[in-house]
């Protein structure tokens, strides 16, 4: 697969980016969207920690967000992130925008996106915490579940998902969830586009101040382009949640 991926993104590949790689003696460990399939999280942890154990340098995981909604297992999974760091790395948990609309459900900030959380993976995160669900949530059932779900949300899950990150830096490469305003330089991009933006970003081919490293928008292998790598394979439906490793100038995948 390795092969594979390297002849894709020589195929891909039209532009240098004008920063490369990693400073030396780091090697950074990537996550794709993990959606509350636990069972892949598990699998990939037990990867990077093989993969990484001989390693000296400075050993970094980045997860790139969503790790909630659509699979079963969402209150799991963040139990199993807050109980089982890896040890000896550096931990990065990166906010996507399935984290955003839980929070702004959670904190009353905007009740009226519920309907759309619901619609997108909302109802298996309120059943894996224990939430009643009677048929589809009207209008009328809110009150109860939220009231229901602010009961069953531990604290140490609400002090989680408020500290995710917006994004992560270093060396030639910018960490984050959905993607960049292709416009805008990094240090001007605002919250609605790294968590949000599809369409505008996927087909530009603008070089960068960095090579975006992305989740967010699902494809059927990692995505190697000169100006951004996706790693979101659609693990809740797909089964295959993507490591990538990046050392050097190198990317390779477990």
């Amino acid at each position: 697969m390795i092969a594979r991926l390297k002849s894709l993104f020589q195929q891909q590949s039209t532009k240098e980016p004008t920063l490369k790689g990693l400073p030396d003696n780091h090697r950074v460990y990537a996550v794709g969207d993990i959606h509350g399939r636990l069972d892949l999280l598990e699998v990939v942890h037990q990867k990077i920690f093989q993969h990484a154990q001989a390693y000296q340098g400075t050993k970094i995981v980045v997860y790139l967000g969503d790790y909630i909604d659509r699979g079963p297992h969402s209150k799991q999974v963040i139990d199993y992130l807050l109980d089982h760091e890896l040890p000896a790395f550096k931990t990065v948990y990166l906010l996507g925008n399935h984290e955003q609309v839980l929070l702004q459900f959670i904190e009353g900030q905007a009740l009226d996106v519920a309907h759309d959380w619901f619609t997108f993976g909302g109802l298996s995160t309120l059943q894996s915490y224990g939430v009643t669900l009677r048929g589809i949530p009207s209008s009328k059932d809110l009150p109860r579940i939220f009231a229901d779900f602010s009961e069953k949300c531990p604290v140490s899950h609400r002090q989680f998902y408020r500290a995710l990150a917006l994004s992560f830096d270093l060396g030639g490469y910018f960490f984050v969830h959905a993607g960049i305003k292709p416009k805008q330089p990094l240090s001007k991009q605002v919250a609605n586009d790294l968590l949000w933006i599809r369409d505008e970003f996927l087909n530009s081919n603008r070089p960068y101040e960095k090579v975006i490293v992305h989740g967010h928008s699902v494809t059927e292998n990692p995505e190697i382009k000169s100006n951004r790598i996706g790693l979101d394979t659609g693990a809740y439906a797909s089964g295959r949640l993507t490591c990538a490793v990046f050392e050097g100038e190198r990317i390779d995948f477990l």
